[in-house]
């Protein structure tokens, strides 16, 4: 049975964050809040939950699913190398709206999709994603939303859309950016922005000491 939560009664968040946390771990799907969009989750390493999350978002294998994690030193086993680049923006931005797109490391057991050997890691800003996350370890997680419907700003709106197919729903009232994360590809031998969100891409090219054009290229 589905079960809804609100995070911003302190009475109900612990509740919620512990139903939340066993229906990851036991390979269900849950909703939770971020800083950007409301995110559907998974545990990274189960491949059948993560093929569930595809299957409840109606999208295929070639949009492979991104990775939020809980600390910035967790991406240290998740990836093959960070590159300086990435410590950069790193230090920068996260936690917060900006995904990286990076190699992966070759040892990890996962299936996110076609990703090619890639990941896309974020460290959300949101102190409910945060905790569930230091609970249950690295998650997949895509915008709450059918594919090709609006992203869900508020956990209502993602419920309207995926319905029971979602074990837990945490609600935390409506997300803040209202807008997907900033994504920058570093697997290239240039850093180069595949889509820009809350942060800019002057921020980033700032950040990094080039220039905009470049990474728009």
């Amino acid at each position: 049975m589905t079960q809804f939560f609100d995070c911003g009664d302190p009475h109900q968040r612990d509740t919620a964050i512990a139903a939340a946390a066993a229906a990851v771990k036991s390979g269900r799907l849950v909703v939770m809040p971020t800083d950007t969009v409301y995110g559907l989750g998974a545990d990274a390493f189960d491949s059948g939950a993560v093929t569930g999350l595809l299957a409840a978002k109606g999208r295929g294998r070639d949009m492979p699913v991104g990775v939020l994690v809980g600390s910035w030193h967790t991406i240290e086993g998740l990836v093959y190398t960070v590159p300086h680049s990435a410590r950069e923006l790193i230090r920068a931005f996260w936690p917060g709206a900006l995904s990286l797109v990076v190699q992966q490391a070759p040892s990890l057991q996962w299936d996110l999709g076609d990703a090619r050997g890639t990941v896309m890691l974020r460290m959300p800003l949101h102190p409910v994603a945060i905790e569930l996350l230091r609970e249950v370890g690295p998650m997949a997680v895509s915008s709450a939303n059918i594919s090709g419907r609006p992203a869900a700003t508020t956990a209502e709106e993602a419920q309207h859309q995926l319905g029971d197919l979602v074990d837990v729903y945490l609600d935390a009232g409506p997300s803040g950016a209202q807008a997907a994360s900033t994504i920058v590809d570093l697997t290239g031998p240039e850093p180069r922005i595949l889509r820009e969100g809350p942060i800019s891409t002057q921020a980033v090219a700032d950040v990094l000491g080039t220039d905009v054009a470049s990474l728009s290229a």
